[in-house]
C-alpha cells in the first residue's frame, strides 16, 4: 500500500495569500498550491499536501493553531480549514497540476519550471519559478505590484531615450524572498542584481531560481560571478554585498513596519537619482509611511494600489524632478 496523505484545503483572501505562502515551509509544509476558477481570480484557494504519518490530529492542530495569527495585521479570522484523507496520492504531480503560466503586465511571464511556454506568451520575458519554494511566486498582489511597477519603470526608461528597458542599472534587492522581483528586473535588462533576505531559506530559494533561469549564482558554482548576488542577512548585509556602490533601483516587498525600521539604511542601498520600489504595504499604512519618508528626506513620486496593498515610488528629495 502506498503513502497516504492529508490534503489540507482553504480559502486565500489577498490579504492573507503571501503569508501563508511563506509561513508554511516554515512549519513544515513543503508542497503548497494556489487554484481559483477561470472565470473568478479573486475567488482563490490555498492547498497543501502532508505525509499522514508525520501530521497526526495534534500536529494538524498545532499547524491550525500557528497559522490563526497570520490574520491580525488584516483584523481577519483566518479561514476555516478542511482536510481531506488521500490513499496513494501521487501528492508531487498533483501539486503540479494546479500551477498555471501567469502573465504580468505587457511583458513579463512566470512561469513554474516544469512547464514548456504556451504559444500565445511566446514573446514574453520568462521568471522560471519553483513554487515549492513558496517564498513568493508574483501571484498575491505585494509583487505583482512591484512586478507591474518594475516594467513601467522601464517603458519610461525607453521612452526617455536611456536604453533598453532596466538596462545598464544596479539592483538592490532588499528582502528578496523566491527572488523572482530581481530576476524580473534582470530580464527586464538591469545590469546586475545584488539581493539579500533575513530567512536564510530564502537565500536559498533566490539562489535556485537564478539557476532554473540561467541567471546565477549556480549551486553547483556558488562562488563563481553571476548577474544575481544573494546573501542571508538585513540591510546591513546588503550594504556590504554592494560593497559600497549604493544600487540605481531599490526593490523592498517587505511589510510597512519593516520598511519603515529599514528607512535609515536607504541612502546607503540607494543612489543620488535612483529609483526605490517599495510594497508589502497596506493601503491604509502609506499616508504614515510617506510621512516617516518625508521626514528622512525621501519624496514619494507615486502611488498604486490593488485590494487593499499599496506601493510607493520614491526618490531622493534633494534629486532633480
Amino acid at each position: 500500500m502506498g503513502l497516504v496523505w492529508w490534503r489540507l484545503e482553504m480559502a486565500a483572501p489577498a490579504e492573507l495569500e503571501e503569508s501563508l505562502l511563506w509561513k508554511l515551509p516554515l512549519l513544515g509544509v513543503a508542497r503548497v498550491a494556489l487554484q481559483h476558477p477561470p472565470e473568478a481570480p479573486e475567488q482563490r484557494q490555498l492547498l497543501a499536501w502532508l505525509p499522514e504519518s508525520d501530521w497526526p490530529a495534534d500536529q494538524r492542530q498545532e499547524l491550525e493553531r500557528a497559522l490563526a495569527p497570520l490574520g491580525e495585521p488584516f483584523d481577519l479570522a483566518l479561514p476555516q480549514i478542511h482536510w481531506q484523507r488521500q490513499a496513494d496520492e501521487d501528492w508531487s504531480l498533483s501539486w503540479k497540476s494546479h500551477w498555471r503560466p501567469d502573465p504580468v503586465g505587457e511583458r513579463l511571464l512566470v512561469l513554474p519550471a516544469w512547464l514548456e511556454v504556451p504559444p500565445e506568451q511566446a514573446g514574453r520575458l520568462v521568471i522560471r519559478i519553483d513554487p515549492g519554494s513558496a517564498f513568493g511566486t508574483g501571484s498575491p498582489p505585494p509583487p505583482r505590484l512591484c512586478l507591474e511597477a518594475l516594467e513601467a519603470l522601464a517603458g519610461e526608461r525607453e521612452r526617455a531615450g536611456l536604453g533598453e528597458g532596466l538596462e545598464g542599472l544596479r539592483v538592490a534587492d532588499l528582502g528578496c524572498g523566491s527572488g523572482i522581483l530581481g530576476l524580473a528586473a534582470l530580464r527586464l535588462g538591469a545590469a546586475s542584481v545584488a539581493a539579500a533576505d533575513t530567512d536564510p531559506l530564502a537565500e536559498r530559494a533566490t539562489r535556485e531560481n537564478a539557476a532554473l533561469n540561467g541567471l546565477g549564482p549556480s549551486p553547483m558554482a556558488p562562488d563563481a560571478p553571476s548577474a544575481l548576488a544573494v546573501t542571508t542577512g538585513s540591510a546591513e548585509a546588503l550594504v556590504a554585498l554592494l560593497e559600497g556602490r549604493p544600487g540605481d533601483l531599490l526593490l523592498c516587498n517587505i511589510l510597512a513596519p519593516v520598511i519603515e525600521a529599514l528607512i535609515p539604511w536607504f541612502g546607503q542601498l540607494l543612489s543620488p537619482g535612483g529609483v526605490g520600489l517599495l510594497s508589502g504595504l497596506l493601503v491604509d499604512q502609506a499616508p504614515g509611511l510617506e510621512r516617516d519618508l518625508a521626514a528622512a528626506g525621501w519624496r514619494v513620486e507615486g502611488r498604486v494600489e490593488q485590494d487593499r496593498w499599496g506601493l510607493l515610488r520614491i526618490r531622493s528629495a534633494s534629486d532633480v524632478a
